[in-house]
């Protein structure tokens, strides 16, 4: 047990040290020895990320795109978008993370949103101003809370990256870590951030992920009391504006028509509209 434990705390060394723009000196054997100097064997090194590991995975990933999209500096409209996001969250079948979740604004243009693993969702300026409504919004960060539930994020990295990564530490164990042991564990944890960095920022999801992040926003939807529609109105509009098969998000999803047609055959709940009127006024003074 005690074994196990500090092998967690040597990953979560290197994943926090991956968030805070570290240099290769920062991470010294002197600095991994601290931690792991008592670690005597790990057991099998084929196993998932923890919800904890998986949120370190989170925040480095989120650090390498707020370097290539900075942060929008709003409170106002960043509270909002919190209270539309962690409503949301509250009617998933995972209410809570680790670090929990956190909703932030990139200052772009572009039309896309990211969904960090662990619980950071990211969405542009520019994917904003696109959506008419609060049920759009919340649509779109319904749909990317399905990836992070779904752990879509984490399926990106190879699974030999963290299987290496554990018995690294593990055959180092017993020894103090040299310089091999510690280039060879940065390159293994920089390696896993790349994965899913380019899944979310060049390659995209698998159309399956997709579908399937698409069924789950239905329902957080219609559970949280917004109009599942608001997901189809959307789509239908980046479609009719010849926007369903380039720039941004767009690049990296389905193509509108195909996300449409699995949207249109999934079973969509009814909802209360009696706070229609609310959401369209708050959304209206937010967004002006």
């Amino acid at each position: 047990m005690r074994s196990a434990v500090l092998v967690k705390l040597t990953l979560l060394a290197i994943f926090c040290l991956l968030t805070t723009g570290f240099s290769f000196s920062d991470l010294t054997p002197e600095r991994i020895n601290s931690i792991t100097s008592a670690v005597k064997s790990v057991g099998k090194a084929a196993r998932p990320l923890a919800d904890d590991e998986e949120y370190y995975v989170g925040r480095a990933v989120a650090a390498r795109i707020t370097a290539t999209y900075p942060l929008y500096r709003n409170s106002r409209l960043t509270d909002y978008l919190n209270q539309i996001g962690q409503t949301i969250a509250l009617h998933t079948e995972k209410p809570t993370t680790f670090g929990g979740y956190h909703f932030a604004i990139l200052d772009s243009q572009e039309i896309n949103a990211f969904a960090c693993p662990g619980g950071i969702i990211l969405i542009t300026r520019g994917m904003l101003s696109s959506v008419k409504s609060e049920d759009e919004l919340a649509a779109v960060l319904a749909h990317e809370i399905g990836h992070i539930i779904h752990r879509d994020g984490i399926a990106a990295i190879r699974s030999s990256r963290w299987t290496e990564a554990l018995l690294v530490i593990g055959s180092s164990a017993a020894r103090e870590f040299g310089p091999k042991e510690t280039a060879q564990l940065v390159s293994l944890f920089e390696g896993s951030i790349d994965d899913v960095f380019k899944t979310l920022m060049v390659n995209g999801y698998g159309r399956k992920q997709e579908k399937n992040a698409d069924a789950a926003a239905l329902g957080y939807l219609a559970a949280a009391g917004y109009d599942p529609q608001g997901l189809t109105g959307y789509l239908k509009r980046l479609e009719q504006a010849g926007q369903g098969s380039k720039g941004g998000m767009l690049t990296t999803h389905p193509g509108t028509d195909e996300r449409l047609d699995n949207v249109a055959q999934a079973s969509v709940p009814a909802v209360d509209t009696s706070s229609v009127p609310i959401r369209t006024k708050r959304f209206a003074d937010m967004t002006r």
